[in-house]
């Protein structure tokens, strides 16, 4: 079977992700650059091999002291690690359109296996005739594995921020 190239529909795709501050609240934000292509067997994306890069200059929280902290030493660093990458190692079907997706995130100069979940919405072909898959896909890590180790304390001795930082991307690519 032919090798079939997906390359992302950035107009179409989104990254976000989720923190708890102070344990009582949860801040939100989103990356804005990123890339990502998969190749498949045909349109069995049970084999997929998929990339996926995120620019780390481009986190976005809506507060740009937050996000010049996240983008400095104490977080990201992105002007020594410009890039988070998830790499894929397997695809495991889990019945219906529910896939577990096993593969290596590198944060800064860490690298670990961690599995994502997705939901496979479908293929479509657009009104241009492009033929497109789109993908509901999320996960969460445990950010002090990936040396984002920075906190402080509240007065009652609690972290300012959770380690566990909820991730998900709503993605849509186009049949290259």
């Amino acid at each position: 079977m032919a090798t079939t190239n997906w390359n992302l529909d950035s107009a179409h795709s989104e990254v976000t992700f989720k923190v708890k501050h102070l344990v009582i609240s949860t801040v939100s934000g989103q990356f804005k650059q990123f890339s990502s292509a998969v190749s498949t067997e045909g349109d069995d994306f049970t084999q997929a091999q998929i990339k996926f890069d995120i620019d780390t200059n481009s986190i976005d929280t809506g507060m740009e002291m937050r996000d010049n902290h996240l983008r400095g030493d104490d977080f990201f660093n992105a002007e020594a690690f410009p890039t988070l990458q998830f790499v894929s190692t397997g695809v495991r079907s889990l019945g219906g359109s529910d896939y577990a997706i096993d593969g290596n995130l590198t944060v800064r100069d860490v690298t670990k296996p961690i599995t994502l979940k997705a939901e496979f919405g479908g293929i479509a072909v657009d009104p241009y005739g492009q033929t497109k898959a789109g993908f509901e896909v999320e996960g969460k890590i445990n950010r002090q594995e990936f040396n984002l180790t920075w906190n402080a304390l509240t007065e009652a001795g609690g972290a300012v921020v959770s380690d566990e930082v909820k991730f998900q991307a709503n993605v849509q690519y186009v049949k290259g």
